[in-house]
């Protein structure tokens, strides 16, 4: 392919730096996380990468003006200086209220999820804008490091979600997670045995919950027999079993991913139908849709609702509700990502790193991620040719 060859070395040869950047304030219900700590701030100024951050944008997360100044950041008093900056990095993808700031010389890098806001997606290519979706940097052998860190916060958050409003009331069955000598404990039921569903069933299982853990995955359910610890079983995964277990389960924690794509639904709505009044369901897949047919997304503030006498916690940024976690374990694993991006530019960043390449979702009007081109019907363009 001559001329995707021809593209590439103009690339290589051509790195185009950033010179700032900009942190605003996160505007999604009760959204506390801000993308960037007080210590990212001084790697980005050791390169002389100026930092703006929106005034507040660390308040939620315990991280003040002060704390973000003396690293070196300049402190901008409205959401639009924080926006103007060539980069902008993010926690959650830019509402409605933000698509105004979107412009072709602007590369933003936030969590994005395209196939379940295919509403964004328009807005960021009917504005030409380069963007990175960091649950889409992807490494060679599969692995998704900008998404881990909130997997993590995500699945030990869920069953700790569930056992709150399995209490009585707060509209559950009263049910204790592991019950008391002479009475059964909560049954759990994860769905999937990923990131977000490993770190569940193991919280459950400290919690002396009885865990069921399904997976399509016969070798990752191997490896979670070798290290698992108390009332966890695992199981594959299929209509029949799903049906059995659901209907006999006090929680289920829905945690289905399909890397940059719209999770699949694996829970019907007869299957929701057929649980115990009272029971309670966690999906914690919302944010791509949804792995429950029945779940749509709610907030932290406003975070359940009832449905065939079931009830439903589907909070679409549930790390938000512990920001101060959240934001240090995001900062953590972003970083360095961020720092290439800007160093380089993103086109010669995304040449050098084939992961960050494959965080590219949009360029110039284009779709670049082959997943959410797939889902929003529109043709997928290289990532070099559309930032070439």
């Amino acid at each position: 392919m001559p001329i995707l060859d021809d593209v590439v070395m103009s690339i290589a040869s051509n790195p185009q730096p950033l010179r700032t950047v900009g942190v605003p304030r996160e505007v999604k219900t009760a959204e506390h996380r801000v993308a960037m700590t007080p210590d990212g701030v001084r790697e980005f100024e050791r390169l002389g990468i100026d930092v703006f951050v929106e005034s507040g944008a660390g308040d939620g997360a315990g991280l003040r003006d002060s704390d973000f100044q003396a690293a070196g950041a300049t402190i901008v008093p409205t959401a639009a200086d924080a926006w103007a900056q060539q980069m902008v990095v993010k926690v959650k993808e830019p509402k409605a209220e933000e698509f105004g700031y979107l412009r072709p010389d602007l590369t933003l890098f936030t969590y994005l999820h395209l196939a379940a806001y295919p509403e964004v997606a328009r807005a960021l290519v009917n504005a030409g804008t380069t963007s990175l979706a960091y649950e889409t940097v992807q490494l060679a052998n599969g692995a998704l490091p900008l998404l881990a860190p909130m997997s993590e916060v995500a699945g030990r958050l869920a069953p700790q979600m569930g056992a709150h409003y399995l209490e009585r009331h707060n509209g559950g069955r009263g049910v204790l997670m592991g019950g008391v000598a002479g009475v059964q404990p909560a049954k759990v039921v994860v769905l999937g045995a990923g990131n977000v569903g490993w770190q569940s069933a193991w919280i459950a299982s400290g919690m002396d919950a009885e865990v069921v853990l399904f997976d399509k995955n016969l070798d990752r359910l191997r490896w979670v027999d070798q290290i698992k610890r108390g009332r966890m079983t695992t199981l594959a995964s299929n209509r029949g079993a799903l049906e059995r277990h659901i209907a006999d389960a006090d929680l289920v924690i829905g945690a289905v991913l399909v890397a940059g794509g719209r999770a699949p639904v694996v829970v019907t709505d007869d299957m929701v139908r057929s649980m115990k009044p009272g029971a309670v369901i966690v999906d914690v897949a919302v944010d791509q849709g949804g792995c429950i047919e029945t779940t749509r997304e709610t907030t932290h503030t406003n975070p359940v609702y009832e449905l065939h006498g079931v009830v439903h916690y589907a909070v679409g940024n549930m790390p938000g509700a512990v920001p101060h976690t959240s934001t240090y374990a995001l900062a953590n694993a972003t970083l360095p990502y961020q720092l290439e991006v800007a160093r380089l530019g993103v086109a010669a960043a995304c040449h050098h790193d084939t992961a960050l390449a494959h965080g590219l979702n949009t360029a110039h009007g284009k779709v670049t991620n082959a997943p959410v081109a797939e889902f929003l019907a529109v043709e997928a363009v290289d990532p070099l040719v559309a930032l070439a």
